[in-house]
């Protein structure tokens, strides 16, 4: 039987491949520290907090929305918001609000997950005194905030 054997140059440049893409694959989340969000492009919203996405299928939030929120949630969260199981699955933060026929019922979920959202989105999550998620207002603004929600609905697993 004959074995093939790779010339040491080759092995090496092989290996070397496959080191850098491993390194790339670990800091694929980027920097952990919050990335500021440039929303001057999109109709400011004033000091009060909304209680219901403004952004809601806005193309230019959208936009923003995707690019602040693999800046600042994918690390934890998933790229394209698909969860690795360190956080949970941003693409079902809603998916009850979807299996409901009432319109009204299903608006109701709808504005309560905007609430809800909101709420995680501005002041975090801590249990049992572990920080699970960092509270972000102070470092988002809320055109930021609301345009990753407009952004996360686009990546919902049941349509509205």
């Amino acid at each position: 039987m004959t074995t093939f054997r790779m010339p040491l140059g080759l092995a090496r440049l092989a290996s070397l491949t496959v080191l850098a893409l491993a390194a790339g694959a670990a800091s694929a989340h980027g920097d952990v520290t919050p990335q500021a969000v440039d929303t001057k492009t999109l109709p400011q919203l004033g000091e009060a907090w909304r209680v219901e996405n403004p952004f809601r299928g806005h193309a230019e939030a959208i936009k923003i929305g995707s690019s602040a929120y693999h800046q600042n949630c994918a690390r934890c969260h998933g790229l394209e918001a698909i969860s690795g199981g360190i956080a949970p699955d941003l693409r079902k933060m809603d998916a009850e609000c979807a299996n409901l026929k009432d319109a009204k019922r299903k608006q109701a979920c709808v504005n309560e997950i905007d609430e809800f959202y909101l709420t995680t989105a501005r002041r975090g999550r801590v249990r049992n005194g572990a920080v699970y998620m960092p509270p972000f207002e102070g470092t988002l603004s809320q055109e930021a905030m609301w345009a990753i929600k407009a952004y996360l609905e686009t990546r919902r697993e049941k349509p509205l």
